[in-house]
């Protein structure tokens, strides 16, 4: 026999079991008594059993009553934790959001914005996948992820993209090289400079290959590895010298090395990017806000970076 009853029956059925009165009960739920007492009857009805015994002066349940509403009670309380996620998710406050991005960004842009998205939405669980540019791209593009936080992708009809900074290059270098005290170093002076370089998939490699080939420099020795801390610990060994941009630098300090501006400035765009085929989400939209009002906000500005907010125009970037 399949069993017909909404919601509404039983939350009439267990008011009325809570009050043992159907006038308390309809009190309770706000609707006319009169009402309250159709619903009940129509839910014996479809159940074919009685469910409470009814006098003029009480209310009691019968055997069948009393396990239906044990079952009741269950089924109203899930439904109403699901009602408040549907609309903790409607309005931003629950479900979660996932972020594709860099590993240097994931390590110094994403934590104080994460801090602060956690502290005016909790229940939202932010997942981080870092990872480098073209596997960044395909979480993004496949929908694994809901947001990217990387290099600016270009023109491409297929995103929606809102650059939130620049980082310019500097060359990083061991104390005492040559370099290490001179205010700028051109580009075109590391044709003589054995370099350390990132992976040819690194979203940094790919910015100092068009800047070494605008200044028409081939280095004559370059050394290759994949992570920050790798390229970091060969330069700080007296192996080379490594040009990396602005968020990479606090992920390189422990080394010891001391970092020079590039000349003339190179300097990659960072934006939030996402799908334009697919709908934002409440989190979504609320993860945008935040970042908008933490762009700049902190005590202190990262060392080559310049945050590009929506209503105001890039400002210079700190030297060293």
């Amino acid at each position: 026999m399949a069993i017909n009853l909404g919601v509404h029956h039983l939350r009439a059925i267990v008011a009325v079991a809570h009050h043992r009165s159907f006038t308390l009960a309809a009190a309770e739920l706000g609707v006319a008594q009169s009402s309250l007492s159709r619903t009940v009857l129509e839910a014996e009805r479809r159940l074919r059993t009685p469910l409470f015994q009814r006098s003029t002066r009480r209310v009691l349940l019968t055997a069948d009553g009393e396990a239906v509403v044990a079952v009741a009670r269950g089924v109203i309380e899930n439904v109403d934790t699901g009602l408040a996620h549907i609309e903790g998710y409607l309005a931003g406050t629950r479900g979660s959001i996932t972020i594709a991005t860099l590993p240097s960004l994931a390590a110094t842009l994403l934590p104080p914005v994460i801090r602060g998205y956690q502290r005016l939405h909790p229940d939202v669980s932010v997942h981080v996948e870092d990872n480098l540019s073209d596997q960044v791209a395909e979480h993004l593009r496949s929908g694994r992820a809901d947001l990217a936080l990387t290099t600016h992708p270009g023109d491409s009809p297929e995103y929606v993209v809102r650059p939130i900074a620049e980082d310019s290059f500097f060359l990083a270098v061991h104390p005492d090289h040559r370099y290490a005290g001179a205010e700028t170093v051109d580009w075109s002076d590391l044709q003589s400079e054995p370099l350390i370089a990132f992976g040819p998939a690194s979203s940094v490699q790919k910015a100092v290959a068009a800047a070494l080939s605008d200044a028409e420099v081939s280095p004559a020795t370059i050394v290759r590895a994949q992570n920050v801390a790798a390229v970091a610990g060969l330069a700080a060994s007296g192996l080379g010298v490594a040009p990396v941009p602005g968020f990479v630098l606090p992920l390189m300090r422990f080394a010891g090395l001391t970092f020079v501006p590039l000349v003339p400035e190179r300097a990659r765009t960072i934006a939030l990017v996402r799908h334009g085929d697919r709908p934002l989400s409440p989190a979504v939209d609320a993860w945008m806000e935040v970042v908008d009002r933490h762009l700049g906000s902190g005590p202190e500005q990262p060392l080559g970076v310049r945050w590009i907010r929506p209503d105001t125009r890039p400002g210079g970037a700190r030297r060293p």
